[in-house]
């Protein structure tokens, strides 16, 4: 970029520059998705760069087979599809039973982009502003949740399941499940019930809660 280019600069202009140059990293940083890599994919070590390569079986257990007892989700990030390094993008399959919720979570490294499929489903994300945003989404809707922000679906129809399918903006978007971060770590409780102003009972019930 041509802001990077050394340069002699007139003093009266050296901090314009410096605000330039911070702002162009910023915009850099703020449009970067996954690494961009100096060839058309990347293979791993000792593996063979044919059509079986790029091609993903791990969504045929669903043909056909019943809705699961709970929440259920199966990925194709890098983890599963290494064809997809480098590639800035993912899927995951989620199936939500009667009932069912995707508890609140956030994914680092993507926005995710969710296609209802099958039944319906109430979602909603909150901002840095501790605003929230929510929806109920019929077959055919599709829900943009932001990069980083705490979101959830949840399907409240008693009898129904529902079905989506959600995009990510980068091959490992992760997943980080706000209940087990917080209550199945190694946080010390003490802090915990500080922090949630509570007590420690209350603590240790939630934990044993989401240890089933």
């Amino acid at each position: 970029m041509a802001f990077f280019t050394m340069a002699i600069v007139a003093p009266k202009h050296k901090f314009l520059f410096a605000l330039t140059l911070v702002f162009a990293i910023g915009l850099h940083m703020a449009v970067a998705g996954d690494a961009d890599i100096l060839s058309d994919f990347t293979v791993p070590p000792n593996t063979t760069a044919d059509a079986k390569f790029f091609t993903f079986t791990g969504m045929r257990v669903l043909v056909g087979a019943p809705p699961p007892p709970s929440f259920k989700v199966l990925k194709a990030s890098m983890a599963e599809f290494p064809a997809l390094n480098g590639q800035s993008v993912s899927y995951a399959v989620l199936e939500y039973p009667a009932g069912s919720v995707n508890p609140l979570h956030t994914h680092p490294r993507a926005s995710e982009l969710l296609f209802l499929i099958d039944g319906s489903l109430d979602v909603g994300f909150v901002d840095t502003t501790n605003k929230i945003f929510t929806q109920t989404l019929q077959a055919g809707d599709l829900f943009m949740f932001p990069k980083g922000l705490v979101h959830y679906q949840y399907n409240q129809d008693a009898q129904k399941p529902a079905f989506a399918i959600s995009a990510f903006g980068s091959a490992s978007a992760g997943t980080v499940s706000i209940p087990t971060t917080v209550f199945n770590t190694s946080i010390y409780d003490g802090i915990l019930a500080k922090s949630f102003k509570t007590d420690v009972v209350t603590i240790r019930k939630l934990e044993a809660g989401l240890a089933h």
